[in-house]
């Protein structure tokens, strides 16, 4: 993982926040960015449809969210911008070819995981 999302450690509802992780709490570092990675995903397919997309916008690699959605989303869901930030530095999410935001292989594997064949396109 890149060190930058070392320091991120995500808590429900609010994602502000950005605090040190801490081993004492008996899971390794790795474990708290990956569940935090999968809380992002989560929120990410929440906000999503809340604004009438369906994960099948950033899941399948020819679509995409455009500039402007981003915007949109940013503004009306502050957690989202906070949410892409760790999905990009975790590398569970790119810019396509076509300038939209997508899920890469990683991220569509984990949505797959977690909400089933149909949410991720058969990742």
């Amino acid at each position: 993982m890149p060190p930058e999302l070392m320091s991120l450690e995500l808590s429900p509802p609010e994602l502000a926040t950005e605090r040190p992780l801490q081993a004492s709490r008996g899971l390794p570092t790795a474990a708290n960015v990956q569940r935090s990675l999968r809380q992002c995903l989560s929120i990410t397919a929440e906000l999503l449809y809340d604004h009438g997309h369906v994960l099948e916008t950033i899941t399948l690699p020819q679509r995409g969210l455009a500039q402007r959605e981003l915007v949109a989303l940013s503004a009306a869901a502050p957690t989202w911008a906070t949410c892409q930030q760790v999905m990009e530095t975790s590398e569970a999410a790119t810019f396509n070819e076509y300038g939209r935001f997508v899920l890469t292989s990683l991220g569509r594997e984990l949505m797959f995981d977690m909400f089933g064949q149909g949410a991720a396109d058969c990742a």
